[in-house]
């Protein structure tokens, strides 16, 4: 059975249209991971994004996760409480300087703490001290339900909806 799956695009296109926002736990700090490991960011890409339908790169290689996650583009931040991974974002700055937030998300039992703005708010702030041109994302109808409106209130700007019919 296909349905409808609505991608909507969101920018920022200057440093000032951020609006910080803060977490709800005030133990949660996000930290960049400063050694690149393919495992790694592949791990957390199962973790988080197996409850919303990220399924893309499960066909990837080993080589392809390794060329892909420890490339000088790529960025992973890693979200932590008490020492315990809580979620992660991952940005990628391309050849003209923008930084696209690639993935985001809380693992499961995170969800709904009070703190996702705050990854967001971080992964824009990220984007922007890469000295980003703009910083930008797209998020869709198979995402948390309320992704687009926690993009929106902090600061991002919706630039384009495509509609796409998935089995």
């Amino acid at each position: 059975m296909s349905h409808v799956v609505v991608i909507t695009y969101l920018q920022m296109l200057d440093r000032s249209e951020w609006i910080e926002k803060s977490c709800a736990d005030p133990e949660i700090e996000v930290k960049e991971a400063a050694i690149k490991q393919w495992q790694v960011s592949k791990g957390f890409y199962q973790m988080v994004g197996q409850a919303w339908h990220w399924f893309d790169r499960y066909v990837w290689t080993d080589e392809q996760w390794r060329e892909y996650a420890e490339s000088e583009s790529i960025r992973l931040f890693i979200a932590y409480k008490g020492g315990t991974p809580a979620g992660y974002y991952e940005l990628r700055k391309d050849a003209e300087g923008a930084v696209e937030i690639v993935c985001l998300g809380l693992l499961p039992k995170f969800i709904g703490g009070g703190c996702g703005g705050f990854l967001i708010s971080q992964a824009i702030r990220s984007g922007w001290e890469w000295d980003a041109t703009r910083v930008w994302l797209n998020t869709c109808t198979l995402d948390h339900p309320n992704a687009l409106n926690a993009y929106t209130k902090c600061g991002l700007t919706p630039y384009k909806r495509v509609e796409k019919t998935v089995e």
